[in-house]
């Protein structure tokens, strides 16, 4: 996939089935210079996203005829890697981890405020643009990562990974044989500004561990009360 840049022209397909939201959140954006598409249930979500390509979708987890991690789920499985972002009224711990498990990057809470989802929406992307200086092709051990490609192989075989997967397997693959905090990984991954918690942290990184650590020895490594460390099983951290 190619990098993607943060602009004003993005592509936003908003997917929510209150038509007020809807309208609400498409003149916002539309304000801010983005291009807008609009869905109101799952069926209609897949069936733009797959006709009309986006940069970006924003998803409403109570549909009427699917939950938004369904319609998640389905657009991964077809292979589309759209980063997402979710708008829930279920404010639990649990209800965010699952919306980030089904694929999605990010998430807002309902009641939001408009400004809080634009600025979800630009640092979602900031975290699939790669700096200029950057290397472009990551290689540890038979894991190898292309940054312009957005893709990831281990032994060989491709892994499909998030836009947010595969800013912290960036992330780790620099800091190759360091350990990394939690509070680190959301400086570097997230804005800091975000507040993301440990929890998102921790479930990024179990999801990663079940991509990459299937194809081969373990190369996530916990390092206990200090953070995360990428190395070959057995090295020290």
């Amino acid at each position: 996939m190619a990098e993607r840049m943060v602009s004003a022209s993005m592509r936003v397909l908003v997917v929510d089935d209150e038509p007020n939201i809807r309208d609400l959140l498409g003149a916002a954006l539309r304000a801010s210079g983005f291009s807008v598409t609009s869905a109101a249930n799952g069926v209609e979500a897949l069936a733009s996203a797959a006709a009309n390509p986006v940069d970006i979708v924003v998803l409403d987890v109570m549909l009427p005829d699917m939950d938004g991690y369904t319609v998640a789920r389905r657009l991964r499985g077809a292979g589309n890697d759209v980063p997402v972002l979710f708008l829930t009224a279920r404010d639990a711990v649990k209800d965010r981890i699952e919306g980030l498990t089904a694929g999605g990057d990010d998430y807002v809470t309902k009641p939001f405020s408009l400004e809080e989802v634009v600025l979800r929406l630009h640092a979602i992307m900031r975290r699939t643009v790669v700096p200029q200086n950057a290397e472009v092709t990551l290689r540890f051990a038979d894991l190898e990562l292309n940054a312009d490609a957005h893709s990831v192989t281990r032994g060989g075989e491709g892994l499909w990974l998030s836009a947010t997967e595969f800013n912290l397997l960036r992330y780790l693959m620099t800091n190759a044989g360091k350990v990394v905090s939690k509070r680190q990984i959301v400086d570097q991954v997230w804005d800091s500004a975000d507040g993301r918690g440990d929890r998102v942290v921790e479930t990024f990184i179990s999801q990663l561990r079940r991509k990459v650590d299937a194809h081969g020895p373990a190369l996530i490594h916990t390092v206990r009360g200090v953070g995360y460390s990428l190395r070959l099983p057995g090295e020290n951290s």
